[in-house]
């Protein structure tokens, strides 16, 4: 399958002739497409590689943070998120053994600092007083007097506060978003997609420079499978989870701790419209959002060798009928029986990794990005906001004024090392939030079962605006999340000494002793790992 391109164009004649390009991107996922669209708007002639090009169906990538929709905007791609029936994320809610709390997205202000809530609902209070003021006494009193007692007795900007929003993200059906990103590369001048698979790089006699691709591609009519070749000045990898080029080209490994396990449910009822809901109540969390008008995903944690899992308990489908069940909010537990009886199998699995990033400078003419390079647990829906937000960055150092030639490999590698550093502010905020609240959310040990609760409790005392704002990719300060974390700690110290009394001081100190090193061990190797790396 190629792409509809101009033959009079002598860069299209020689991607579909020559097979070569400035850049060869190797999958067409959310960060390949993006990746594709973006290099070939700055002018580049650029080839696009997918091994299927039909829709795929998969069960994770299907909600995108509010930084994620901000980024897809940078890039001019907001028209994928168009006539897919996506529903718009306004938060989160989080129920935790039958207690929830709604956590919405904060307002920001215009240099995208959070407003907390208090403030904004005075200063929107204050807009609507002072415009109903300023109409009244300019009536009565002219339109000088109107307009300066307006002002008094509301807000200096009325129509700033008027204006003022909460953040928005998006859900849908990932394969129908994929499908709109394919799209708008095929229509794409600068761009040509084949429908092939790739095998191997192709690397240079006397370098260790990559040069292109090797693929096979399947003839439409015998099905017969033939060698193709394809060269570029740069070649990204950006095949997925699952890169056949991550051994050879990443210096990390993916760690699995879970999988996670599908259903979809038909006009299920959620406690809170357009939010994203996390249950906590099983071993392991359990997430709901919607998808579609009549479609909502849940997604199953099941730690590896789960007793509640194993087969002698049921397997899976038994876990989620005997322990998922009954701690489901009462609206939604009969659409989600009604989707586990339709399954006669067990339900449609995803790895849960953690691959914490790498530099891509010590490989000349390759480089890996997306989900082939970086992971975190999907706990927080941030992996479409890291591709996207890495996207943007990777447009900025690419850039054709400050690299004019892609086969300048010391140019590129300088970018790469930009985009390894620059990357961090967001997306190691991200990541770190991901295995954290991971950790706290499937705790077994019982320090962890307490901070998950201060977790709890901490956003139950309104304490939710910074944290979900770094959740949702929109503001981008990891002391901020250091100091929220360890707040956290401390609150479930509080609460412990409670539960305890307050006077029995040895006790107490060994719990607060054991809660700080057990954050600790949670959260610095982590914030390290992502950050310091």
């Amino acid at each position: 399958m190629t792409s509809t391109t101009c033959p009079e164009d002598p860069r299209a004649r020689q991607r579909l002739q020559d097979h070569e390009a400035d850049v060869v991107v190797v999958g067409a996922g959310v960060f390949g497409c993006a990746a594709a669209h973006t290099l070939a708007e700055q002018g580049r002639s650029v080839i696009l590689l997918e091994r299927w090009m039909h829709q795929p169906n998969r069960i994770v990538g299907e909600l995108m943070q509010p930084g994620g929709l901000r980024s897809l905007h940078k890039l001019g791609l907001q028209g994928c998120v168009e006539n897919i029936d996506a529903v718009p994320c306004l938060g989160y809610d989080v129920l935790y053994y039958g207690r929830d709390v709604s956590i919405p997205y904060p307002y920001l202000d215009d240099d995208g600092k959070v407003i907390p809530e208090k403030k904004a609902q005075a200063m929107l209070a204050g807009s609507k007083n002072g415009t109903a003021n300023g109409s009244a006494n300019g009536h009565s009193n002219g339109h000088a007097n109107g307009h300066t007692n307006g002002h008094a007795n509301g807000s200096t900007h009325p129509k700033k506060n008027d204006d003022m929003k909460r953040p928005e993200g998006v859900s849908f059906h990932h394969g129908r978003f994929i499908n709109e990103l394919r799209k708008a590369c095929l229509k794409h001048p600068n761009i040509t997609v084949f429908e092939t698979e790739v095998i191997s790089t192709i690397t240079s006699d006397h370098s260790p420079q990559v040069l292109g691709v090797k693929t096979q591609t399947k003839d439409s009519e015998t099905g017969e499978k033939h060698a193709d070749t394809f060269f570029a000045q740069l070649t990204i990898i950006a095949d997925g989870y699952a890169s056949k080029f991550r051994k050879q080209y990443v210096t990390e490994a993916p760690v699995v701790r879970s999988k996670f396990y599908a259903l979809e449910l038909i006009d299920c009822v959620l406690p809170h419209k357009g939010h994203g809901h996390v249950v906590i109540g099983a071993p392991s969390p359990v997430l709901l959002y919607q998808i579609g008008t009549h479609e909502t995903r849940v997604l199953v944690d099941v730690p590896e060798k789960l007793p509640e899992a194993a087969p002698a308990a049921g397997g899976v489908r038994g876990y989620m009928r005997n322990t998922v069940l009954p701690i489901l909010p009462p609206s939604v537990q009969p659409s989600f029986l009604a989707a586990l009886d339709k399954e006669d199998r067990i339900p449609s699995s995803m790895p849960n990794s953690w691959l914490p990033p790498s530099r891509q400078t010590q490989n000349p003419g390759v480089i890996v990005l997306g989900d082939a390079m970086n992971m975190r647990h999907p706990l927080t829906g941030g992996g479409m906001t890291v591709a996207l937000n890495d996207v943007v960055i990777l447009d900025e150092v690419l850039s054709m004024e400050r690299v004019p030639d892609l086969g300048d490999t010391a140019a590129v590698a300088r970018a790469m090392e930009e985009l390894h550093k620059r990357r961090k502010s967001l997306t190691g905020i991200i990541n770190v939030l991901a295995q954290a609240l991971y950790s706290l959310f499937s705790a077994q040990d019982p320090q962890l079962a307490k901070l998950r609760r201060g977790c709890f409790e901490y956003f139950v005392r309104g304490n939710s605006d910074e944290p979900v704002s770094m959740l949702g990719g929109v503001l981008e300060n990891p002391a901020t999340l250091t100091r929220h974390f360890f707040t956290v700690a401390l609150l479930a110290i509080w609460l412990d000494w409670n539960d305890n009394g307050l006077w029995n001081l040895p006790l107490n100190l060994f719990n607060a002793i054991a809660l700080l090193y057990t954050a600790s061990v949670v959260f610095l190797p982590v914030l390290w790992r992502e950050l310091a790396k």
